[in-house]
């Protein structure tokens, strides 16, 4: 089952270069990302979102290969198979484009809407759907990175190590208060 988390930072480019960072990490086999998405909301606080899956081109893609597939075989029944395959794969492009558009994958585009309107101006948010990962690995790359927790589907015990691994300032601070 895939984790929901969702991340909050001050910068406008800082989930960006988070989300690099953990793709080369999925490259590493530490972490495998089902779907990831970055919200920057500018300065004037116009959102703008990144989806890290591409529907539409991978529609195309899909689409344009079945299509000139099935359109070199129908091409061979009339005996011009190169016009089929032409034929075949440009409608089959097309459609795929269109219902790969229409499609919604991973994390559900409402729930990256409603939270991104409630993100400050100048600042971003990292959504990421996380299939499986290697927690002690993937936490030491991020440590002292500044970012809030603004949800998540981890148990209490996982979300208490995130907190702590992103903020180690705050903890050093609450637990050096005298009791």
């Amino acid at each position: 089952m895939s984790e929901l988390i969702v991340l909050g930072f001050d910068e406008p480019d800082e989930a960006d270069a988070i989300l690099n960072r953990l793709l080369t990490l999925e490259k590493e086999y530490l972490i495998d990302l089902e779907d990831a998405v970055v919200v920057i909301r500018d300065s004037g606080g116009k959102v703008r979102l990144k989806q890290s899956v591409n529907l539409a081109g991978m529609g195309a893609t899909r689409g344009g290969l079945s299509g000139a597939l099935w359109g070199t075989l129908v091409g061979l029944l009339f005996l011009n198979p190169l016009a089929g395959m032409v034929v075949g794969g440009a409608f089959g492009a097309g459609s795929g484009a269109i219902a790969g558009s229409l499609t919604d994958y991973g994390i559900d585009d409402d729930l990256i809407k409603s939270l991104a309107e409630t993100i400050p101006a100048g600042s971003s948010a990292l959504f990421l759907l996380v299939r499986k990962v290697q927690p002690e690995k993937v936490l030491e790359e991020f440590k002292n990175k500044r970012a809030r927790i603004l949800r998540t589907s981890l148990s209490p015990d996982q979300e208490a190590r995130l907190r702590s691994a992103l903020s180690p300032v705050a903890t050093e601070a609450g637990s050096a208060a005298p009791s």
